[in-house]
């Protein structure tokens, strides 16, 4: 084809897309771009003449530019928005087209729109992108799914501008379907597990241990020299050190109103844990937590009316809280894990998790250090049946558990809420007691409801017994 046809096209032209489209150019890359508001493109093309963007005021003239079979990348928001550029685009396609939806979609969407391909020349192909507006300019994490011809096209101009870590490209075909954007979810609910832990550590560092913002801000910033390592852990320790541009002295965190918001990443992940029949309670008591954070004011009168008694931490010292963040994370990123491999049974992803550890390192929100260790487990044969089984995990987790528990005991003690830790402790309890409490759940049910129940001599076998004679 001519020269002067573009390699690639980015509809969508906001803070995310317009990134991407200036990420393809610096990369080498022809780029077409379209947005709805031309003026928009325009002066984007005009703030940016580097990047030599063709926009164009057309659908139909962006796809007339584009190098057959052609290459479209949308980034508009999840839901009706991405329906209706498939609408607008559907008549404009020819065989071999692709067209990738590398917004937030919920995966069940990608799946519906996955299956009207079929019937169309086109092709398309959900694609999770990681690493905020910053990543899509610089280099992102970026998991697309789809069919493996589709891959083969993409993946010259995708792990051109992903980034990249020691082991390569932060970019893997994630598996077939919706696999790209199920792994994004996943990699977002593993993220409001990793913030809601940081966060409750730094208030029993603050609030039970008495550190000050300076002390806080330089744990932060030893913690990732070491094991606990990331991109969160480093920008806490940043934000720790900003002080308020109208307060003089004081912390700009402390102007900032207690209520997270959520785009609802970590909901979906949790729906998709519980109908797959995976435990992921690290992440719900996040998702949980940014619930009960929005209720401000019940808070407020909750906390008037109930006047709860609250102390300083003690018996538990700032090693012992790394310790405690540190087998938390270890929870948290072992329910995710195991929910990606549920899935891919589930719906036929044949996900590689080493490989999704591996895209993890850099570019996105949770990189970090500690997910290579996680790709090296995760690459032994047999892998383990859970992350947490692996040989150098359990040794961490035995090492790091008699803390874990100081940490969560001392914080209920002085009445700090710490759902995320204590949730993540109990889950570790429950995963190592080989005999728990199911036993009278299941002789409850038979009691009231007739459920039956196995007996420990007959295994496989369903029985009743009259509990109330």
């Amino acid at each position: 084809m001519s020269n002067a046809l573009n390699d690639v096209a980015v509809v969508g032209l906001g803070v995310m897309g317009g990134n991407l489209a200036r990420n393809f150019a610096s990369k080498g890359f022809s780029v077409g771009g379209y947005t709805l508001h031309f003026d928009h493109a325009k002066a984007l093309a005009s703030a940016h003449p580097d990047a030599k963007l063709d926009v164009v005021p057309t659908l139909k003239e962006l796809v007339a530019r584009l190098e057959r079979p052609r290459r479209l990348v949308v980034l508009v928001n999840a839901g009706k928005p991405v329906d209706d550029v498939l609408d607008a685009l559907d008549g404009l396609l020819e065989e071999g087209d692709i067209v990738v939806d590398a917004g937030n979609s919920l995966y069940s969407d990608t799946d519906r729109r996955v299956a009207r391909s079929k019937g169309r020349p086109w092709r398309f192909v959900g694609m999770g992108v990681s690493g905020g507006s910053e990543g899509a300019l610089l280099g992102p994490s970026i998991m697309p799914g789809g069919d493996v011809d589709s891959w083969t096209r993409l993946q010259p101009v995708l792990e051109r501008i992903a980034a990249r870590s020691a082991s390569g490209s932060c970019v893997t075909h994630c598996g077939l379907g919706s696999a790209g954007h199920f792994v994004k979810m996943v990699h977002n609910g593993i993220e409001y597990g990793d913030m809601q832990l940081i966060a409750e550590a730094a208030a029993v560092l603050r609030n039970g241990l008495g550190l000050g913002p300076s002390q806080l801000a330089d744990t932060f910033a030893q913690w990732n020299a070491g094991p606990l390592e990331s991109f969160l852990i480093e920008i806490t320790a940043r934000i720790f050190r900003v002080k308020d541009p109208q307060r003089p002295g004081e912390l700009l965190l402390d102007a900032v109103q207690d209520q997270a918001g959520q785009k609802g990443t970590g909901k979906w992940t949790v729906v998709a844990a519980a109908e797959l029949g995976v435990p992921i309670p690290t992440i719900t008591a996040a998702v949980d937590a940014r619930l009960l954070s929005s209720a401000k004011g019940l808070r407020v009168q909750a906390e008037a009316a109930h006047a709860p008694v609250r102390t300083k931490v003690e018996g538990v010292s700032v090693q012992d809280v790394a310790d405690a963040l540190y087998a938390a994370k270890i929870a948290s990123y072992t329910q995710g894990f195991a929910l990606l491999g549920a899935a891919s049974q589930a719906f036929g992803y044949g996900t590689n998790l080493a490989e999704v550890a591996r895209i993890w390192t850099a570019g996105c929100i949770i990189r970090a250090g500690f997910l290579g260790r996680i790709q090296q487990a995760l690459s032994q044969v047999p892998a383990p049946a859970l992350l947490a089984l692996a040989p150098s995990f359990v040794d961490e987790l035995k090492v790091k558990a008699p803390a874990f528990r100081r940490v969560v005991a001392a914080a209920a003690r002085a009445g700090l809420a710490v759902p995320g830790l204590a949730t993540s402790l109990a889950w570790y309890d429950s995963l190592t007691t080989a005999r728990g409490t199911a036993a009278l759940i299941q002789a409850q049910r038979d009691c009231f409801g007739s459920h039956t129940f196995e007996r420990v001599d007959g295994p496989g076998k369903a029985v009743h017994d009259d509990w109330r004679a």
